[in-house]
């Protein structure tokens, strides 16, 4: 009789033990599921606005980051630059940037902010079929011609721009190279993905 009172009590502990190991493998094996639909770090910051310390980045010097999977070039311009961009204007397809690809303050000679024209901000992305152009700065290479002023330089189908990544008319690519939305937190620090930052 002792023993027949002893089995409901043991069957009930069966019973939660067996429920428990349960119910901890089921959260177990379903947790992978749905932990993966929840976007990772990485996915969150592809579209998060990039801040570039640019302290260091001397004339003449091009720096590349990563924005939205995409590479996006600071150009710091010297003053013999600036001045060859003037000279361009009849050889290009859309030099007054009139074509809607970049924002308002981004559509003058030098596609940049007037406080800071010698910083160029582009994604560094042929506007033709998405290839990345090589930085040519050198004037009259051999292999660009004896008229090259410097610019960047698409190897996969010849399209040119110059150092404002206007194109070259007669590239087969039909715009500039896209600017994107950046904003200056200070002299020496911007970020690209958003423009409304005080007003800079």
């Amino acid at each position: 009789m002792a023993g027949a009172s002893a089995d409901p009590k043991k069957r009930r502990f069966l019973v939660r033990a067996a429920s428990t190991v349960g119910a901890v493998g089921a959260l177990t094996s379903v947790s992978p599921f749905v932990f993966s639909m929840l976007p990772s770090e990485r996915a969150k910051a592809a579209g998060a606005p990039v801040e570039v310390d640019i302290s260091k980045l001397e004339e003449g010097m091009l720096l590349t980051v990563e924005w939205r999977s995409q590479p996006v070039w600071i150009l710091h311009r010297s003053k013999e630059m600036l001045a060859q961009l003037e000279k361009n204007k009849e050889r290009l397809s859309d030099p007054e940037c009139s074509v809607a690809q970049q924002p308002d303050y981004a559509k003058n000679t030098y596609r940049a902010k007037e406080k800071h024209p010698a910083i160029l901000v582009v994604v560094g992305l042929c506007t033709h079929l998405g290839c990345s152009p090589t930085f040519r700065k050198e004037i009259g290479p051999a292999d660009l011609g004896s008229d090259w002023p410097g610019g960047f330089y698409c190897p996969c189908h010849g399209s040119k721009f110059d150092l404002s990544a206007r194109v070259f008319a007669g590239s087969p690519a039909p715009k500039n190279l896209l600017v994107p939305p950046y904003a200056y937190l200070s002299d020496t620090k911007l970020v690209i993905g958003e423009d409304k930052i005080n007003g800079a």
